[in-house]
């Protein structure tokens, strides 16, 4: 079984300083028929203005994913942390009992694009924690490269909770696949490019939702990235 969720039929929201798509039901926008896909809670692709931000707001038992696609984004937390995350890295923030952060563009001139992923936690009321890691381009280049899971296997990010998050980038003639629990759920977000998503023509912006499938093949990609996720049901 497949859904094919289309770039221009995500809820959309702009704030003037921050510009978001969002995949599922977020804040203003609600679809009952796109509340989450398994424990995939937001996907939300947000473009934040020049020399502006998310000032300092709290989260609570939540797996908060960032993954920056151009500019860069500033965090500062409660924890302590004071971190930038550039293109290429990937961020990870476990909210558990509570923390608060912020959110910024500091560049006076260019924007700062990224995807805001949330995920529910396997447990909760864990102790907040950061983690974050650089994953070179090469890495990505033309597979499906394992980036954040619940035990840092094949060195990736740690996430507290019962998903793998892969990343790849595919140009002309390149193809992946990656095999499937038919128990548990899928999701494919294309970030850039094109790629047919198990015979599916998707563009930018696109996803494909899965359930009950035995594997997800990429091919026919034009300068592609994307982002796969192997879900609980």
């Amino acid at each position: 079984m497949h859904i094919i969720r289309r770039s221009q039929d995500r809820g959309y929201a702009d704030h003037g300083w921050l510009k978001s798509y969002h995949s599922f039901s977020f804040a203003g926008y609600h679809d009952p028929a796109f509340m989450g896909w398994g424990n995939l809670r937001v996907v939300n692709e947000d473009r934040i203005a020049p020399g502006t931000g998310f000032g300092t707001h709290g989260h609570q038992d939540m797996e908060i994913i960032s993954y920056v696609l151009t500019g860069h984004l500033a965090h500062q937390d409660s924890m302590g942390n004071v971190k930038g995350i550039p293109p290429g890295d990937v961020q990870r923030m476990s909210a558990g009992t509570g923390v608060r952060h912020s959110e910024f563009n500091h560049d006076p001139d260019g924007e700062t694009h990224f995807l805001q992923i949330w995920i529910l936690p396997a447990r909760r009321g864990i102790a907040p924690s950061y983690a974050q890691k650089t994953f070179a381009p090469l890495e990505k280049a033309g597979v499906l490269r394992l980036v954040a899971s619940p035990d840092a296997t094949q060195g990736s990010l740690q996430v507290h909770a019962n998903a793998h998050m892969y990343a790849g980038c595919f140009e002309a003639g390149q193809s992946a696949y990656l095999a499937l629990n038919p128990e548990r759920k899928a999701y494919l977000q294309v970030v850039r490019g094109s790629v047919h998503g198990n015979g599916h023509f998707l563009d930018t912006g696109d996803a494909l939702l899965l359930q009950a499938e035995t594997g997800l093949t990429l091919d026919q990609a034009q300068a592609a990235e994307v982002l796969v996720f192997d879900l609980e049901s």
